[in-house]
């Protein structure tokens, strides 16, 4: 019930529920598998482009690209250009980046901790 209230209370912008909302448009920005994954990835440290697309395995150049612009969009990832020849880029985790990523743990537990009972479930449901 409280929480209930809490969410009534909201303003429109912070309001999930909401179609227009802007929590709804940062929600399903960063809730894709791409943007995920790469804020796991970039939790333990700052990493290249060619790193960080070794280390999401099965990313093409144009998702990362465009996954990366959306987190520096949303001021979750910091894109850094060294001067130098050819140029050098490399993408950190900004604090709301690392708050998010606790998130993302949690959610990485949660899948390691029930992968068994979901993948019996499945099997009992396509047969």
């Amino acid at each position: 019930m409280a929480t209930k209230q809490l969410l009534n209370d909201l303003p429109a912008d912070a309001d999930l529920r909401r179609a227009d909302s802007l929590a709804r448009e940062i929600f399903s920005d960063v809730a894709n598998k791409w943007a995920l994954l790469i804020i796991e990835a970039l939790g333990d440290g700052t990493l290249r482009f060619s790193a960080l697309r070794q280390e999401v395995e099965g990313i093409s150049h144009k998702m990362l690209t465009q996954n990366l612009r959306m987190l520096e969009r949303n001021g979750l990832v910091d894109r850094k250009v060294h001067p130098t020849v050819p140029p050098r880029v490399e993408y950190t985790l900004t604090p709301p980046g690392h708050a998010l990523r606790a998130a993302v743990d949690t959610l990485c537990g949660w899948t390691q901790e029930h992968l068994t009972h979901i993948e019996s479930a499945r099997q009992r449901f396509d047969d």
